[in-house]
């Protein structure tokens, strides 16, 4: 009897040593996973905020930028703060072309004029999400689908006229890392040109951020996409206003950037 009694207190044993091995190896299966799964989920959402961070930075960066583009201020100096594996530079080719028919009242003939220059832009790559001023307005371009708008650029747009800006950046400095930096501008002389009786506009532009801009002159300014080209980032937008031609502004702002 002693003997069967000791028999089933040696099972229990067992069967309390076994239970307790397979409820710490489901605890370590547990928490393998969790560290496996959750470490990307932590740093994605670190990384978004970052990203959230930067876009923030870059609509306060907008206006002050735009104080110059608008005359109001002869330079602007603004804060950024960078997360480690950021740049912040001044780069890019993007350049705006604008082609007029003009009625020519002199001569009773449409004639047709063309102004372009190159934009640049201030940009803010961070690991594979860029953020950008580029011609009075702040951009975000992610990994996947398309490029956004941030802060709209400030063209104005009536019954009888449309005034279209143009900011063009020059500078090549840049930074990478984390920390606080700051980006100074300072303005050039600016200027406006004039075209009267314009029955047709069509802008040529290419930008990182064409999509956006695409968006943006067909909700905003009523143009429609004539060509796209994905692989050089063009795009050709038009509108014609004819009979009740309209008068076309360019604001041609000048601005010197550093980053340091």
């Amino acid at each position: 009897m002693r003997q069967k009694d000791n028999l089933l207190s040696s099972n229990d044993a067992v069967s309390e040593i076994l239970d307790f091995s397979i409820t710490l190896g489901i605890m370590i299966l547990a928490m393998s996973i969790i560290a496996l799964a959750g470490y990307p989920m932590i740093e994605h959402m670190k990384e978004s905020g970052h990203i959230e961070n930067i876009k923030q930075s870059f609509s306060v960066l907008t206006p002050n930028m735009n104080k110059i583009a608008l005359g109001k201020a002869p330079s602007q100096s603004v804060e950024l703060k960078m997360y480690g594996g950021s740049t912040v530079s001044i780069s890019g080719t993007s350049y705006m072309n604008i082609t007029m028919d003009l009625w020519n009242e002199t001569s009773s003939t449409v004639d047709s004029l063309s102004f372009e220059r190159q934009m640049r832009m201030i940009e803010n790559q961070y690991v594979d999400t860029s953020v950008a001023y580029e011609n009075t307005a702040a951009w975000a371009k992610y990994p996947i689908g398309k490029a956004v708008i941030v802060s709209e650029p400030m063209f104005a747009y009536g019954d009888d006229s449309l005034v279209i800006p143009m900011v063009t950046i020059t500078g090549s400095s840049g930074i990478s890392g984390s920390g606080l930096i700051r980006v100074i501008s300072d303005g050039g002389q600016l200027s406006v040109e004039k075209y009267q009786n314009v029955s047709n506009v069509e802008i040529t532009l290419s930008s990182k951020y064409y999509e956006a801009w695409e968006k943006y002159l067909n909700e905003s300014v009523g143009m429609q996409a004539v060509s796209i080209n994905t692989s050089t980032k063009t795009l050709t937008m038009e509108k014609s206003y004819s009979p009740n031609n309209i008068d076309v502004f360019i604001t041609v702002s000048p601005m010197s950037v550093t980053v340091e």
